[in-house]
């Protein structure tokens, strides 16, 4: 922002004149969106708290966003608004959880203006993330009710519009967030002395058997019918038969593995039975134990799925099929269970095997869910198809693909190879910084708002960069005004090394923000260039080509990533005519030389 304008707007400001004319502003159009957007470039220069405006100002940016005649920037630029007061305070955000109600977002979601639904998104997971676990808990809850995810499901994430990064981070928050409302479950031991508990214990066996145990009081006597019990619970699987309960006292699973296995037994009462009395029928060594396989399969699913972690604010993973279902977590365990006992009998496995067993399901769970099913009916189709058998010939073609390498005169050949195919990757990350990237600028809120470019000149003598607006994607390096000589450079530091996180290390460490900040060390003065990378990609490949610059080695995961892919390419086309002949460790011996040799002329 131009200095002047920042004075004349610090000179309104100490008269609090650009809030009074904000809050009685009565113009709608194109001349109340710049004052909006004014006021944003305002509060992004810290003139002004978020805890000093008024209700009076809150509740006429709120009126922006509630009208339903009203234009869409300026409806963009007030939600923007509302969603930076949000986590600044708890008496904010009551405010604006009060005056913006959840079914006035859901109206904004449901538009075809794309940025307008972005905007609703954002200020939506804004009051997700600030509200308390039980707020938050209701309001999953009344998503829920509006069929939030259906809606996701088929207007957002199969829209015929590609899913923007931003949309998808959001869409990767509520996922997460919605997961971790089982977090309270899963951290929860099982209570010896809770009735309502033992009650859902006692519905597993009896969905399971009907046995003479349920007989009608005085046909057996108390201790023949703990008895029956106690063999019946042994046949679900339990551990502790006597006392079930005590299997559940790990937590995690805790709780939410019990809320499983009911839900179960109650939602597909056939395939429970089945599972249960299949391996009732087979010898004890090997039957597939249902009870400890769903207390330890709860345990991968949150494992695989992050539950009780806290939410990344640069992750856009999420999977498309957790908006298509509403129970997701209890569904998916309906399909993973079965899995179980599918590959134990593939596995031909005894309760020794039980470990092995359940790291062949982990295997099957992630190498499918790597694959982005857009729904659990697909997912549970896939990771069927991906049985015992599949997974071993994926295991030995992996096994393979290593054990390829391990003959010395290989190692050698990759030896002589890799000073090429180093300078190779090189010359990619210098021409990748010659093309240059996009950076964001994140202010103490960690907003992302404010966009730089940043580039190599061709002949990889100055970094070129500035400010660029939005929309702009590869600005020409003359548009770049300021400049950085490549032999300035002094050093390049990484994560916790560079100025701009130890700034902000008064607060809880981002670390996101850590693993993708890096600084440029340059002049005498040893000033620094700042940055945050858009992705770890790009954190690997700006680093690998500054470090070139710098005349210092690679260093990134990346470089390691690349080289072993340009080696195995390299060397499967130099070996492409031994396919199928083994390649001895060492050189076959000299034959003797003869003993009267005789010389032909």
């Amino acid at each position: 922002m131009d200095p002047a304008l920042l004075c004349s707007l610090q000179s309104v400001r100490s008269k609090n004149g650009l809030l009074s004319l904000l809050s009685h502003f009565s113009s709608t159009g194109e001349i109340l969106a710049h004052t909006l957007k004014a006021f944003m470039e305002l509060m992004e220069h810290d003139f002004v708290s978020w805890e000093t405006l008024s209700a009076a100002f809150i509740k006429k940016i709120v009126s922006y966003v509630n009208m339903n005649a009203m234009d869409a920037s300026v409806q963009q630029l007030s939600m923007s608004i509302l969603e930076n007061m949000v986590p600044s305070s708890r008496v904010l955000f009551e405010l604006v959880k009060k005056e913006v109600t959840v079914d006035r977002l859901l109206t904004h979601l449901q538009v075809t203006n794309a940025q307008l639904q972005l905007k609703a998104m954002a200020l939506l997971i804004a009051l997700l993330l600030a509200a308390t676990d039980a707020e938050r808990r209701d309001m999953m809850e009344y998503l829920r009710e509006k069929n939030i995810r259906q809606f996701i499901h088929k207007n957002i994430i199969h829209s015929s519009e590609p899913l923007g990064d931003e949309m998808a981070h959001y869409l990767y928050v509520l996922q997460s967030v919605s997961l971790n409302l089982h977090e309270r479950r899963m951290r929860t031991s099982v209570d010896p002395y809770s009735q309502e508990q033992r009650e859902l214990l006692q519905s597993l066996r009896q969905s399971a058997f009907e046995s003479e145990s349920d007989a009608p009081a005085g046909t057996f006597s108390t201790e023949r019918r703990r008895s029956l019990c106690a063999k019946e619970f042994r046949k679900l699987g339990f551990m502790n038969n006597s006392n079930p309960a005590e299997d559940l006292r790990r937590a995690p699973p805790g709780l939410l593995a019990l809320d499983n296995m009911v839900y179960f037994s109650r939602h597909t009462p056939s395939a429970y039975s089945r599972f249960v009395l299949e391996n009732s029928s087979r010898e004890d060594k090997h039957e597939c134990p249902f009870a400890r396989s769903s207390i330890q399969l709860t345990l991968i699913l949150c494992e695989i799925l992050h539950v009780g972690e806290p939410c990344s604010e640069t992750a856009q993973a999420f999977y498309p099929m957790f908006f298509g279902q509403d129970h997701f977590f209890e569904e998916l365990f309906c399909i993973c269970i079965q899995l179980v006992n599918k590959t134990w009998k593939e596995m031909r496995a005894t309760q020794e095997d039980f470990d092995k067993v359940l790291q062949v399901v982990r295997e099957q769970i992630t190498r499918t869910l790597s694959l982005k099913p857009t729904s659990l009916e697909l997912f549970k189709t896939r990771v069927n198809a991906l049985n015992y058998s599949e997974i071993l010939k994926l295991r030995q073609t992996e096994r393979l693909h290593q054990e390829e390498t391990l003959a010395v005169p290989v190692l050698e050949l990759r030896e002589r190879l890799k000073p090429e195919l180093l300078e190779l990757i090189r010359q990619q990350r210098l021409l990748r910084l010659c093309e240059g990237t996009l950076f964001r600028k994140i202010s103490s809120r960690r907003r992302q708002d404010k966009l730089w470019y940043c580039r190599l000149s061709p002949n990889h003598k100055v970094l070129h960069y500035g400010d660029v607006e939005e929309g702009v994607h590869s600005p020409p390096i003359e548009s770049l005004p300021e400049k950085i000589p490549v032999a300035d450079m002094k050093a390049l530091l990484v994560g916790k090394e560079c100025p701009h996180t130890k700034e902000k290390s008064s607060g809880k460490q981002n670390k996101d923000v850590l693993e993708l900040a890096f600084s440029i060390v340059y002049d005498v003065e040893e000033y620094c260039l700042n940055f945050v990378a858009p992705t770890r990609y790009e954190f690997c490949l700006w680093t690998d080509g500054l470090n070139v610059l710098l005349g210092k080695e690679m260093t990134s995961e990346r470089t390691q990533t690349d080289l072993d892919v340009l080696l195995s390419m390299e060397l499967k086309l130099r070996l492409l005519d031994l396919e199928n002949i083994s390649i001895p460790d060492n050189p076959p011996p000299r034959p003797k030389a003869p003993q009267q040799p005789q010389l032909l002329l």
